[in-house]
């Protein structure tokens, strides 16, 4: 089979042939028509990933057809049209995973690739309203995105919700459900477009975080502070978060691309009562929940832009940009 294979660390990715897996006991082989990208891939490609391993085949997100069934697995899941859950062992406690938790593109091989092989309970037949394109678009940014709206922040119909960086796939899906479900969502940004696009959406207004005290200004355009906080960037800028904030409200993070939190004046949180919680992709439950949630309302994910599988390095490298709105997908199979 042909797979878009990372020989070492800050190497482009090549398409080449490698071996096609094949099923063992339990497992199911898909033939993958689409893929999506998450920073995470840019990540391991630059070398700031634990657990590197070259020559390696990344990609979480794929949707395909099963082709093939191992020892031991469901004969009528063949031809069956799936999307993969790509977080595997996750374990029993539902409050986090266990030390064994694995995300499919490292260290298993990953979805830029023509085949791939995983445990049969880990795919789920592909929503019927939603193409392969679509349905890549969802399974890593719609389970992080559930698990921090729902089950991390407990998210309800009618409150007032703050997601920031808008565009990113994450906080897009985030965005879809809450609006979906009836919350008031709200928006930040450094792209005035990606404002204007946000609302498109659902959203009922937004900031630019790059304006000085966008905090204040944004809490006084929705009427009052915010029940629930979504955010990605932590970073020196997160003590705005807190003063947007409204008194017993929730902030949950699931990323940290501005880097260390160096600012946190504790009477902003205890006065407030403020619940600050970190949260990183889900369990199956949460998987289950979140596809639930979109056939319910159906939901499609927000696609930025398909490349060709051959020219994966260029949307890796559009990834990097961080120009995106939406998930940026690779369309495997024509």
């Amino acid at each position: 089979m042909q797979a878009l294979q990372l020989n070492g660390i800050n190497e482009p990715l090549h398409l080449q042939e490698v071996n096609t897996p094949v099923p063992g006991p339990g497992e199911v082989l898909v033939e993958i028509h689409a893929a999506a990208l998450n920073h995470r891939d840019v990540w391991i490609q630059k070398g700031q990933y634990a657990g590197l391993r070259y020559p390696c085949i990344i990609g979480s997100d794929g949707a395909g057809v099963i082709t093939a069934v191992g020892p031991g697995a469901d004969e009528s899941l063949r031809g069956q049209a799936v999307l993969i859950n790509p977080g595997h062992h996750w374990g029993d406690n539902p409050h986090a995973q266990s030390r064994g938790f694995t995300i499919l593109g490292l260290p298993e091989q990953g979805t830029f690739a023509q085949y791939v092989r995983v445990a049969a309970h880990y795919v789920w037949p592909l929503p019927k309203h939603l193409s392969f394109e679509q349905a890549a678009a969802l399974p890593l940014g719609g389970v992080t995105a559930y698990r921090a709206a729902f089950t991390r922040a407990q998210l309800q119909p009618g409150e007032r919700v703050l997601i920031t960086g808008i565009g990113g796939g994450v906080a897009l899906l985030a965005l879809q459900m809450a609006v979906a479900i009836g919350a008031e969502v709200w928006v930040t940004s450094g792209s005035a477009e990606k404002l204007a696009q946000a609302r498109q959406l659902g959203a009922r207004g937004g900031a630019n975080y790059k304006d000085e005290k966008w905090a204040a200004g944004l809490v006084k355009e929705a009427g009052g502070a915010f029940d629930v906080i979504i955010d990605s960037a932590a970073g020196p800028g997160f003590e705005a978060l807190l003063d947007a904030a409204a008194s017993g409200g929730r902030i949950v993070f699931y990323g940290g691309t501005l880097g260390a939190i160096t600012h946190l004046p504790p009477a902003k949180i205890f006065w407030k009562q403020l619940n600050i919680m970190g949260s990183t992709m889900g369990t199956e439950q949460d998987f289950a929940d979140m596809i639930r949630l979109f056939e319910q309302h159906k939901l499609v994910p927000v696609v930025d832009r398909v490349f060709p599988f051959a020219e994966g390095e260029a949307a890796m490298r559009r990834m990097d940009e961080g120009q995106q709105f939406g998930k940026i997908v690779l369309k495997i199979k024509e």
